[in-house]
């Protein structure tokens, strides 16, 4: 995995989360230099397709935007203990903060708009993660039934990790026979159409970095691509706790402009959010307020679409 390495010097834990841990390994290299990596490490069957999932996310990113993610160096699993799982990439010592809305806004842009779909389609050649939550990444020719598909997935995982919810199970059918069709469906009818866009598929304030503490630039991590609407991106930065404000809609925007029809572009933003919550509360059962943010959503769209989608949509 580490080709030039000589030696390992020293591995010192830096991070956890409920289902990895991450390290900072330092390395002698062959020339004698030294240098720094970051290891994630995890265990069972979904750590393992976790970490391979990462690599490959970051891989893509760093092939079409090398210098907006860490360069991915490998993955794979322990020698001496066949349940622990690795991914190693560059490490970087990041700033406090998020980085400057304009470079950033620039680099994601570049992300969304430098490159084609291998299929054409939406979706992605393995299933990514959410933390602990994978993604349905099934292609799709058309972006409602690949987002539809997605949701009714986590919806699955977060019963079967939670219970059921009659509130939210209510607004079910409502939301996916009248709020979806009316708000995505117009995107690819009457004319119109949307090339998928690679997106990271989990971009908050905690998994971007500032690289450079006097211009603000940073980079993204810990992905989970896949070929998208390059809007759906813009979901997870509606919630104002991720920090992700008007000014990093507004230097996107400038560079890639909101889809038509414009006029939707709020309530599709607002369905988008509604997901990034539901995965939320999925990987975090207890922390129940991410529920309760995306039942009220969901039931003020579908008060907002009672009709659906028409032929004049």
């Amino acid at each position: 995995v580490l080709p030039d390495a000589a030696e390992v010097l020293e591995a010192t834990f830096c991070t956890e989360s409920s289902w990895a841990k991450g390290y900072r390994v330092r390395v002698r290299q062959t020339d004698a230099s030294e240098e720094l990596y970051f290891m994630k490490v995890s265990t069972n069957h979904h750590g393992k397709l976790a970490v391979m999932s990462e690599f490959e996310s970051t891989s893509t990113i760093h092939a079409i935007t090398p210098d907006f993610c860490p360069k991915p160096i490998g993955c794979g699993t322990f020698e001496a203990d066949a349940n622990l799982h690795f991914y190693v990439c560059k490490f970087y010592n990041f700033a406090e903060g998020v980085p400057e809305p304009t470079s950033f806004c620039e680099k994601l842009a570049r992300l969304h708009s430098s490159s084609s779909s291998p299929e054409g389609k939406f979706g992605y050649h393995c299933a990514t993660y959410n933390g602990d939550l994978p993604q349905d990444n099934t292609w799709c020719n058309s972006w409602e039934e690949f987002f539809a598909n997605g949701l009714r997935h986590v919806l699955k995982v977060r019963e079967e990790r939670a219970g059921r919810n009659t509130e939210l199970e209510e607004l079910l059918p409502a939301l996916f026979d009248k709020v979806i069709p009316r708000l995505l469906r117009p995107l690819e009818s009457k004319g119109r159409t949307i090339k998928p866009s690679l997106v990271h598929g989990d971009l908050w304030c905690g998994n971007a970095g500032v690289i450079d503490n006097e211009t603000g630039d940073g980079i993204v991590f810990d992905p989970s691509a896949f070929w998208a609407h390059n809007e759906y991106e813009l979901g997870n930065w509606r919630p104002e706790r991720n920090k992700f404000t008007s000014r990093y809609f507004e230097a996107y925007h400038s560079i890639i402009p909101k889809s038509e029809p414009v006029e939707d572009y709020d309530d599709r933003n607002a369905l988008y959010s509604t997901k990034f919550d539901l995965q939320a509360v999925t990987v975090h059962p207890d922390q129940k307020w991410y529920l309760r943010t995306a039942i009220d959503e969901i039931r003020r769209l579908v008060e907002a679409y009672p009709e659906g989608h028409t032929d004049s949509g």
